[in-house]
């Protein structure tokens, strides 16, 4: 995914050259993630296609996912504050067709093998405020979800659609330090509702930061994505599992 890797190193030039020059007030979260979710649900294409179920017709397997975060914050109160984080959402499969299924114009008959792989991959760029900052941290802002995948299937025949979908959520972050321990309990909820569209990006954690900035946290993050005709496709899908985040705050 090299958007993702493209906008993560832009935005970590720009902080290494801002930090310096205000040490003092410019604060930087570097990260890294693991996720294990589950993944459920169906989709299906605009133009004639059937209902695709992700496990039941095609039995996508659940893939351990990966991501990258970097977050900076400033003193000028007119700005919003800036938080990257990419998520590389691509599982795959193969199975032999119970009945006979149409995507993209595309039939793939009962009893013939299929590879399909089922891409959501996407950049968050968050642009947020600090209401609260001390021992509760309540964040507000948007959050603007680029989605750069695919889906795709292949067997006797072959077809593919790309996902490439920009949609806006409104973000909101709070997080309880317990005092003087290190720890706190936290979470993340990014929501969007227009038209007969929906998406969900909820996250609740535990953590611990040491006194030198280094932390790790863990919790549980559920995603889920209701499209109503988005590059021709709609998808009903949930993503659900347990993640594990390490990073760097200085």
């Amino acid at each position: 995914m090299k958007p993702t890797w493209a906008i993560f190193f832009a935005m970590l030039t720009g902080a290494s050259v801002c930090g310096p020059v205000n040490a003092d007030f410019v604060g930087i979260n570097i990260g890294a993630g693991h996720w294990s979710p589950s993944l459920s649900g169906s989709f299906n294409s605009r133009n004639g296609g059937t209902s695709i179920d992700l496990d039941d017709d095609l039995g996508i397997n659940d893939e351990s996912q990966t991501s990258l975060v970097l977050t900076v914050e400033h003193p000028i109160q007119i700005l919003p504050n800036i938080r990257y984080q990419g998520f590389a959402l691509d599982s795959s499969g193969v199975s032999t067709l119970n009945n006979d299924l149409t995507f993209n114009g595309e039939t793939f008959n009962s009893g013939n093998r299929v590879r399909s792989s089922f891409n959501l991959s996407h950049d968050d760029l968050v642009l947020y405020y600090q209401l609260l900052d001390n021992w509760i941290d309540l964040d507000m802002g948007v959050d603007l979800k680029r989605f750069d995948g695919e889906v795709e299937l292949s067997g006797d025949n072959i077809t593919r659609v790309d996902v490439d979908e920009t949609i806006p959520m409104l973000y909101l972050s709070a997080r309880y330090d317990f005092p003087y321990s290190g720890f706190y309990i936290g979470a993340n909820i990014r929501n969007l509702s227009l038209s007969d569209s929906t998406a969900e990006d909820s996250t609740f954690k535990l953590g611990y930061e040491s006194s030198d900035g280094l932390g790790f946290e863990g919790g549980i993050k559920t995603f889920s994505l209701e499209l109503d005709d988005a590059n021709n496709l709609d998808t009903d899908i949930k993503y659900d599992g347990i993640f594990l985040n390490g990073y760097y705050n200085f």
